[in-house]
Parts: structure tokens; C-alpha cells; sequence
């Protein structure tokens, strides 16, 4: 009974994330609006509003672990897992506005969360500041879409207009429709994913990192692939990091905001996933900026690192007696040598494009 309540709420949610995502496409597209913009709010918002409605849940019933759980860990899986497979299918085009603007707004935010957390606590004030940034980031992408000619406007991703689905009224009530699943569906995956927790004996924090965190970006797993199959790369690339900017700032700060004595930080996020978070964000500039172009080998280098991310999860929750060989290897040959290849491939990047504007 628990697993079918699992599955039904994990349904409910991927079901309405689309359904959300059709009325509120419409409802953009319709304003003219430029698709990377469209990838970046749309697309981007819509599929995060499981990690919304799970996490806002969590807060809401006083289970912080998942509702914190659930904003790391979908942040680091968007990245990690999601850009490595669809760069895997093909290799992703990035936009220069991603690299000039987005990824350095995602880095920043990475670090004011992880700053705001340094104190075990992400406070309702804290909240207030994240949610007041993003009106200001969504205003920002707006104005910057409206400036896009009329002609860049494409909606190769999104669902075909037909004459119901592009009626004013159908697009609120897809809208409405969307975000009740979501609710409902919300509820019944943090009730089972608590109960799991509960029988396995392992800790809410670690349940929300993984399978929650997992089921909630599955609309961003399949919007992005789905995506880079259809030569959409841009609209991929721009789906994940909106959706990680949206997690951070929306979802982690409506979340503080509605708990009312904010949300309490466990020592172990603080210690490991949080800094992890913030590694992977600053793990997009370079990959991002080489060539404007995530090539295979890149993808899968991010996809072998959240596989690794999960492994130590995974013998960190048994108290595994490989965990502290595990740690010392990633810590000491692993990640130092990842980090000295995307330098290289950096400088040659930077030696590359000042030969060529010479």
C-alpha cells in the first residue's frame, strides 16, 4: 500500500508538472516571449513545482530534513545527472546569456544559501530575501525577453496550439489543474517516502536527498532530454539551471517563509551536501564556457560524479566500513584530478578565443 502510494503521488506530480507546464507555455508563448527566456521561467519553473509542493509540504508538517533535502539534492541531480544525460544523447549548445548571466547568478546563490545556513538555520527572514530575489530575477528575464525580436519566439518544445488549448480560459484551468495534482500528489510522496524512511531506518534527510529528490526532477530529466532529442539544446540547458535557480530561491525561500520558525539545518547537510551543491555550480562555468558547446565526455563526467555522490550516500547511511577509503580517494585523486582537466580545457578555451579576436 505504501508503494502504490508512492508511485500514485509520484504520478500525480510528473502528470501535473506537464499539464502546469502546457497552460502556463501557452500562456507565455502568447506574451512573445523568446524561448531561451521561455526555458528559463516556463519550462524551468513548471517542472520544479514538485520540489515546490513537496518541500512547501515538508515545511508545512514540520519535516525540514525533506524539505531541505529535496532543494540540495534536486539542485546537485539537475546538474550532475540531468545535463550529463542529455549531454550524452547530444552534445548541449549553450547561449552566451547562460554563461554571462545565469550561471554566475547560480553560483552566487549556491553561496548566499550555503551562507544563510552556516548558523543551522535558513530563517524566515532568509526566506523573505530569497523569494524578494526571485520577482526580481523573473522581472529581469521578462524584460529581457521582451526586447527579443518577435521572430526569435519558438515553440518547438511545447505542445501544439490548437483552438480549445488557446483560449484564455483553457490555459487557467490547465494552470489550476496543474497545481491541484501537484498538491495532492506532494502529499501522498512525503507521507510514503516518511514511512520508507521510518521501516528502513534510514533518516528523512537521506530519503529526501535521494528518492524524493529524484521523483520530484523527473520533469526536468525528461523536459531536457526530450529537449535535446528535438535540437531544443538551448531550452535543455536553460531548463536546469532556471530550475536550480528557482529551487534556491522560490522553493527553499517559500518554503522558510511558510514554516514559520524557519527551517533547521542538519549537521550533515552542512558538512557535505550543501558544499557539494556549491561545488557543482561552480563546476558549470567551466564546462559551459568551453566552446559554448557540453560535450559527451563532459556529460558523461557529470553523470559519473552523481553516480559517485549517491555511492557515498549510500555507504554513508550503512556506516559502511568502506566509507572513510571511499572519502580519501574522491577527496584526494578523484576531484583534484577533474578539477586540474576542466582547468586545462579552460586555458586552452580562453588561448582559443583570444587568437581568434585578435
Amino acid at each position: 500500500m505504501i508503494l502504490i502510494t508512492f508511485l500514485a503521488g509520484l504520478a500525480l506530480l510528473i502528470f501535473g508538472a506537464d499539464v502546469l507546464v502546457r497552460g502556463a507555455a501557452r500562456l507565455s508563448l502568447s506574451l512573445g516571449i523568446a524561448p531561451l527566456v521561455v526555458g528559463l521561467t516556463v519550462v524551468a519553473f513548471g517542472t520544479s513545482a514538485p520540489e515546490l509542493a513537496v518541500s512547501v509540504k515538508g515545511a508545512l508538517d514540520g519535516q525540514t530534513d525533506i524539505a531541505l533535502g529535496n532543494v540540495v539534492g534536486s539542485n546537485i541531480l539537475n546538474v550532475l545527472f540531468v545535463l550529463g544525460v542529455s549531454a550524452l544523447l547530444a552534445p548541449l549548445v549553450v547561449d552566451r546569456q547562460l554563461i554571462r548571466q545565469e550561471v554566475p547568478i547560480l553560483i552566487g546563490l549556491s553561496a548566499l544559501v550555503a551562507w544563510m545556513s552556516a548558523d543551522a538555520n535558513v530563517s524566515v527572514l532568509d526566506g523573505v530575501v530569497l523569494c524578494s530575489i526571485i520577482v526580481a530575477y523573473t522581472g529581469l528575464l521578462y524584460w529581457q525577453g521582451k526586447r527579443a525580436p518577435a521572430s526569435e519566439v519558438s515553440d518547438d518544445l511545447l505542445p501544439a496550439a490548437t483552438g480549445a488549448t488557446s483560449r484564455l480560459p483553457v490555459q487557467i484551468a490547465l494552470i489550476v489543474l496543474g497545481l491541484a495534482m501537484l498538491v495532492l500528489g506532494s502529499q501522498w510522496l512525503v507521507d510514503a517516502a516518511t514511512t520508507f524512511a521510518k521501516m528502513l531506518g534510514v533518516s528523512e534527510l537521506i530519503i529526501g536527498l535521494t528518492i524524493v529528490s529524484f521523483g520530484t526532477s523527473l520533469p526536468e530529466v525528461a523536459t531536457s532530454i526530450i529537449a535535446a532529442l528535438r535540437g531544443e539544446r538551448e531550452i535543455a540547458v536553460g531548463n536546469v539551471l532556471g530550475s536550480c535557480i528557482f529551487n534556491l530561491m522560490a522553493v527553499l525561500g517559500i518554503s522558510a517563509v511558510v514554516s514559520g520558525s524557519g527551517l533547521q539545518v542538519p549537521a550533515a547537510l552542512m558538512a557535505f551536501d550543501i558544499p557539494v551543491m556549491v561545488a557543482v555550480a561552480v563546476a558549470c562555468l567551466p564546462v559551459l564556457a568551453t566552446g559554448h558547446l557540453i560535450a559527451r565526455w563532459e556529460g558523461a563526467l557529470f553523470l559519473a560524479y552523481y553516480v559517485a555522490y549517491v555511492a557515498y550516500l549510500v555507504l554513508y547511511t550503512q556506516d559502511h566500513d568502506a566509507l572513510e577509503e571511499y572519502t580519501l580517494v574522491m577527496s584526494t585523486v578523484v576531484i583534484p584530478l577533474t578539477a586540474l582537466t576542466l582547468a586545462v580545457v579552460s586555458w586552452r578555451e580562453i588561448k582559443r578565443w583570444r587568437r581568434e579576436h585578435a
